[in-house]
């Protein structure tokens, strides 16, 4: 029996920070078991330069990413995501296209690093910020039982993992490797 490979889509307004840094990130991490793509309602175009150095800094590849409008991903042509988490509040509050193959949806809400003024060292800490929320929802997701789960269960699951804490997942991911 082959393991099924998900498809995992990020979503977020611009498609410059956020969803980039979830698509990257996951796509490393999954090892395989997931493959990630990111895009945003109303696309900037361009993958803001700060997402990438975070991103190299953290030794997770960045070729082939791109700021890209979720359209791509609704027609028939694309991939049949199983799963699709919007990253912002303004890509949450939107009406979606309908996604083909009806992915499970959450919502895992991170301050966008990339409105964030100030000094290059203010800005920075922002993005290394949204990737550490996004790096332990990405770890936690992970490690659910996603062939167990009846679709209530993984919808429960899944949003609540948009709700985690930096506190709570560090104590969880502590309780789990002193259970192994």
């Amino acid at each position: 029996m082959t393991d099924h490979t998900y498809n995992v889509l990020f979503l977020c307004r611009g498609n410059s920070a956020r969803s980039i840094l979830g698509e990257a990130m996951l796509n490393k991490l999954g090892d395989g078991r997931f493959r990630a793509f990111s895009a945003g309602s109303k696309p900037k175009g361009e993958v803001n330069p700060l997402a990438i150095e975070v991103l190299r800094e953290a030794d997770f590849p960045t070729d082939g990413l791109s700021s890209k409008s979720w359209e791509v991903f609704a027609r028939a042509d694309a991939p049949t995501m199983d799963f699709i988490f919007t990253v912002c509040d303004d890509a949450a509050g939107e009406t979606c296209p309908i996604w083909p193959g009806h992915p499970a949806t959450a919502h895992w809400g991170i301050e966008d690093p990339a409105a964030v003024e100030g000094t290059y060292l203010e800005r920075r800490k922002a993005f290394v910020t949204a990737q550490r929320h996004l790096s332990n929802r990405i770890s936690a997701f992970m490690a659910l039982p996603l062939r167990s789960l009846d679709r209530m269960a993984l919808h429960n699951q899944l949003r609540a993992i948009g709700q985690l804490t930096d506190a709570y997942v560090a104590r969880s991911n502590l309780l789990h490797s002193e259970s192994k």
